[in-house]
């Protein structure tokens, strides 16, 4: 029996026509169909929109299409266009490149009877441009951890994506209602990333331990997953940090001011005025790196890295190497 809640699919576009056609057959071969899909192109000049039309003018469902198209807006002013555009009461979040498993629907939506629940992701298989699996999950490729699942269960999430983003937009389900403190989104900040942290300040979010999606890692990608290898741990930390902690450091700001304007509870506040002096006190680190160990020392004594970074001690070791 279908649900009583109405499902929108907020796709957003750009130069996809290789890929797109895949991903829209998995949309409409879903178990549970959704109401309409919302595309969003960003300037495609390949065929794209032309193709998805054509793709959903040959299909026998009652899937409504909504396709806007305009200047290019960058992925996360595209996806902030596309929700808006969205109509249903549950919205999920799709990218262009990605084939979903029949029951991406079906097994996400039943959580939403729960009326707290602002937002939810979920595990998805790593596939290459020719949808070869790569051997690993996202949540593998992330390396979550127990207790971070335990946490985010616990009802502690915001803690959790107060130190790092574990919610890849590909596999988000959101409650249009959610969009109320969420929009507008942030120049600064990722879409997905902003989405789990406002949800998390404002209601509840849920990580699903399942693979709904197969979710594409190719040259193209804008957003991807980098292998977790010690390689690459080691190149991160030799990576010159040019304006990395200026940035985060707005980030924070801009998170602080959009929850103290949301009037949310104190227990979020605080921790986010918290993060906001942490990452405020790491842009102000000296160039010499003799010169930043009292400072890196005195915040990890005081506990702001294991709390508020995304790698804890690692970054301690990051930030004490890295060029400035």
């Amino acid at each position: 029996m279908r649900p009583s809640i109405s499902i929108s699919v907020a796709l957003c576009t750009f130069n996809g026509a290789e890929f797109i056609e895949d991903q829209l057959r998995s949309i409409l071969e879903q178990e549970l169909l959704p109401d309409e899909i919302v595309i969003s192109d960003d300037g495609s000049a390949d065929g794209t929109v032309e193709l998805a039309r054509a793709v959903l003018e040959q299909s026998t469902s009652a899937v409504g299409l909504v396709v806007t198209d305009g200047p290019q807006r960058g992925v996360t002013a595209n996806f902030a266009h596309a929700v808006a555009q969205c109509s249903g009461d549950l919205i999920a979040l799709c990218d262009q490149d990605d084939v979903w498993h029949p029951d991406r629907l079906s097994a996400a939506v039943p959580a939403f009877d729960d009326q707290s629940l602002l937002l939810q992701h979920s595990d998805a298989v790593l596939v290459d441009d020719n949808s070869k699996q790569l051997g690993r999950t996202l949540l593998e490729s992330l390396v979550v951890s127990r207790a971070e699942r335990q946490e985010i269960a616990a009802g502690r999430a915001f803690d959790t994506y107060l130190r790092r983003n574990l919610a890849t937009g590909a596999t988000v389900l959101l409650r249009r209602s959610l969009l109320e403190s969420a929009l507008p989104f942030p120049s600064t900040w990722v879409h997905d990333e902003w989405l789990a942290l406002i949800a998390a300040a404002t209601g509840r979010v849920e990580l699903l331990d399942e693979a709904l999606i197969d979710y594409r890692q190719h040259s193209g990608n804008q957003i991807g997953v980098a292998s977790p290898s010690p390689r690459r741990r080691i190149a991160r930390m030799l990576e010159a940090r040019a304006d990395r902690y200026a940035v985060l450091a707005l980030r924070a700001a801009t998170l602080l001011e959009r929850l103290q304007s949301l009037d949310v509870d104190p227990s979020f506040i605080v921790p986010a005025g918290k993060k906001a002096a942490f990452e405020q006190e790491r842009s102000r680190y000296p160039r010499p790196r003799f010169a930043r160990l009292v400072p890196i020392f005195r915040l990890a004594r005081g506990g702001g890295y294991s709390r508020f970074s995304s790698q804890g001690s690692l970054d301690v070791i990051r930030d004490l190497l890295q060029p400035a």
